[in-house]
């Protein structure tokens, strides 16, 4: 109940997949730039403001107590991002250079996982364009060479750190896109879509299977979902997780348990 780390969304904002209404979850935009701003404070006043943010004290009244617990939350929190605090984390690879910041998320991930942070699921954004209506060729090559780039060199900083077994990335598309190119050099917005897991303790494998062009297409275009998703979120509940996920995904004992791990 007072760990906001439990749940870390690496944004701007917070991740509608994390959101929760009793326990504390963070939204952290970049790990070596987390503070709280004040309008013309800065050098010894700034840094005596932080330290006081934590120092309410418990109160009967409802509301008063809220703004206290909360801000002994965030103060916490500070102070366990400190150490990162000068983006010198010290990575064993090197991630690729770009003035987006995913790579810059994923190294700092890997340097707070290895600090032994209280961390339990971290959702991060992908970089580039993929809602690719127009020149789509242009903007998926680029974006997706920087999300593999750094996905690869996340995954080889763990095992250079003995922390890949603890680790499971799963990336996945919110929407797909139809199998037909459109009037714009791009691909209009499609049904099914496409998931991956990885980490050393995946059990390799393809779940569902590619429908083809030719025939895997309904009436509107759209690919065919040979598998489905929930399937996949309830396997990751229960074996990963070990979280009953009936008490997340709706109907869930109607889903397949596809073995992930090895």
């Amino acid at each position: 109940m007072d760990n906001p780390l439990q749940g870390l969304a690496l944004s701007d904002s917070l991740q509608p997949s994390l959101a929760s209404t009793n326990v504390p979850i963070a939204a952290v935009s970049q790990v070596d730039d987390y503070g709280f701003w004040a309008q013309n404070v800065w050098g010894e006043p700034e840094t005596r403001m932080l330290d006081a943010i934590g120092s309410f004290t418990a109160s009967s009244d409802p509301g008063r107590a809220q703004v206290a617990e909360v801000a002994a939350q965030v103060a916490h929190l500070r102070e366990q991002l400190l150490p990162f605090d000068d983006g010198n984390w010290g990575s064993p690879v090197t991630y690729p250079t770009s003035s987006d910041p995913f790579p810059a998320r994923l190294a700092g991930l890997a340097a707070m996982i290895a600090a032994g942070l209280p961390l339990r699921c971290v959702t991060v954004s992908a970089p580039g364009m993929y809602d690719t209506h127009a020149d789509q060729a242009t903007d998926f090559g680029s974006a997706l060479a920087l999300t593999a780039g750094s996905l690869n060199a996340f995954q080889r900083d763990l095992e250079a750190r003995g922390l890949a077994d603890r680790v499971i990335v799963h990336v996945w598309s919110e929407f797909g896109r139809r199998g037909e190119e459109n009037g714009s050099l791009g691909t209009d917005h499609g049904a099914a879509g496409a998931g991956f897991l990885i980490g050393s303790q995946v059990k390799g494998q393809m779940l569902g299977e590619f429908p083809g062009l030719a025939s895997g297409l309904d009436d509107e275009g759209n690919l065919k979902a040979t598998f489905d998703f929930r399937s996949l979120y309830c396997s990751l509940l229960e074996q990963w997780f070990t979280t009953d996920a009936t008490e997340i995904i709706p109907n869930a004992a109607s889903f397949d348990r596809p073995a992930l791990l090895k």
